[in-house]
């Protein structure tokens, strides 16, 4: 999935537009997209509004993102040549991500919750293969490693969210959860949890919140219950094991006596 960073400067602002403008179309036609959700629910339904409530944010971490992606020259120095091949690099999947999200909202409110959910699960894959597979350790002297390291890992979190959500809906609408669905809720975000840095790690604990106040009930105190496991999963392997530790060494001086 290689591509130019001449390419990449127009391509994934392009991409974001047309996400954007998607959105907007959700959010203003009718009927909109919490009408949609409110007409369909299941036992993996949030609260509509943590989701608008996160993307927000997310949405000015990819702007300041594309801006580094538009202004770096990676003639200039080896510096930016590195931070410029670390954010192309992520960009066809960002791009994927955006073009999956846009058509996932036209077959949401079309109803089509089949089709919606083939788009949220190309997404959600795309997402966390390449967080695990292809992003570089952050590099905390780089403000576009840090910038990529958010947006994809916070692309990736929702997602899990977004599969969990449309998955049920489209597939098991206004179902309860059942024994093993609660099993597996805790063990998957539980697992998830202790293999998560604090980015990764503090979305799966925003879908755990949102999914609980989106339930409410037994189900969703017990959701509830999973967030703060996880969260405390998180803080502990993330304090003890710090994710963005430094492990480079300064060479030895030769004129230096070793004792």
């Amino acid at each position: 999935m290689g591509i130019s960073h001449s390419t990449a400067r127009w391509a994934a602002p392009a991409s974001f537009l047309i996400d954007f403008a998607a959105q907007n179309y959700g959010m203003l036609s009718t009927p909109n997209m919490k009408d949609i959700h409110d007409a369909h629910l299941s036992f993996f339904s949030p609260q509509p509004f943590f989701i608008a409530a996160f993307f927000f944010p997310q949405q000015l971490f990819q702007i300041g993102w594309l801006w580094r992606l538009w202004k770096m020259d990676e003639k200039k120095s080896e510096k930016e040549r590195q931070e410029v091949q670390t954010m192309v690099d992520y960009v066809p999947w960002y791009m994927l991500g955006n073009l999956c999200i846009a058509a996932w909202m036209l077959a949401w409110n079309n109803e089509h919750l089949g089709v919606a959910h083939a788009f949220v699960t190309v997404n959600s894959l795309s997402q966390l293969y390449y967080m695990i597979a292809r992003l570089p350790p952050m590099d905390r002297r780089s403000t576009s490693s840090i910038l990529t390291h958010i947006v994809s890992k916070t692309f990736a979190g929702i997602g899990v969210l977004d599969f969990l959500h449309n998955g049920s809906v489209a597939f098991l609408p206004d179902q309860p959860a059942t024994l093993p669905i609660k099993i597996l809720t805790g063990v998957g975000f539980g697992l998830a949890s202790a293999a998560s840095d604090w980015i990764f790690g503090g979305c799966l604990v925003y879908d755990l919140v949102g999914l609980a106040v989106g339930q409410g009930g037994s189900w969703g105190k017990l959701l509830g219950g999973y967030a703060a496991a996880c969260a405390a999963i998180v803080g502990v392997k993330n304090w003890t094991r710090p994710p963005y530790e430094d492990k480079g060494y300064e060479p030895a001086n030769p004129d230096d006596e070793i004792v």
